[in-house]
């Protein structure tokens, strides 16, 4: 059985800080690949925000060129919106039964886990692998040791889609924070300017 990690995302637009924890998960836990699943439409984003789906896909695998143990996933993109990660899970686990997925988190998303459509089906079937993010929010009890989520040592990387966008807008440099063909074609396709 492939492991297989689920790293979930907008990707407006993939940045390092993306790569740089994808990668280290990949390279410092037995899972074989992760997968960076574009989300069409996250039911907590506003959608006007987002690039189309193809365009950020298109980043995304420009992004991981390089990276053989990561992999582009657009299943979200045929799915009902908006999408709910246990059904991406499910829709997976069918189509590839020779794979074990795991969901790979920041830790302030676990702070609102037990929001999640379907949480307790996640632990049910899944391991969650947890990275460290700087923040405030307060982890719930149940999930500290909890035997399907597992903590991971990770970089803590702060590096916002958001503030990107702002800075292409407002004209700054974000030539470093960004893959070089992503910001190329950024730049070439004049994305995120007004």
């Amino acid at each position: 059985m492939k492991k297989t990690g689920l790293f979930f995302g907008s990707f407006n637009p993939v940045h390092i800080g993306h790569l740089i924890i994808a990668n280290h998960i990949v390279e410092h836990t037995d899972l074989d690949e992760v997968w960076l699943v574009i989300t069409p439409h996250n039911p907590h984003k506003i959608k006007s925000s987002l690039l189309n789906d193809i365009q950020r896909l298109t980043m995304v695998r420009m992004a991981l060129e390089n990276y053989p143990k990561l992999k582009a996933c657009k299943v979200e993109f045929d799915l009902p919106q908006p999408n709910y990660t246990i059904n991406t899970l499910t829709i997976l686990q069918e189509k590839y039964p020779e794979r074990n997925f795991y969901l790979l988190m920041g830790q302030d998303n676990l702070a609102s886990f037990h929001k999640w459509r379907n949480y307790e089906n996640i632990l049910t079937y899944y391991q969650i692998l947890v990275y460290p993010r700087i923040s405030h929010k307060i982890v719930p009890q149940q999930f500290l040791n909890h035997p399907k989520i597992k903590f991971v040592k990770a970089p803590i990387i702060e590096i916002s889609a958001t503030q990107i966008r702002n800075d292409i807008k407002a004209g700054k440099n974000v030539r470093p924070l960004l893959p070089p063909e992503v910001y190329r074609y950024i730049d070439e396709m004049h994305f995120y300017k007004k």
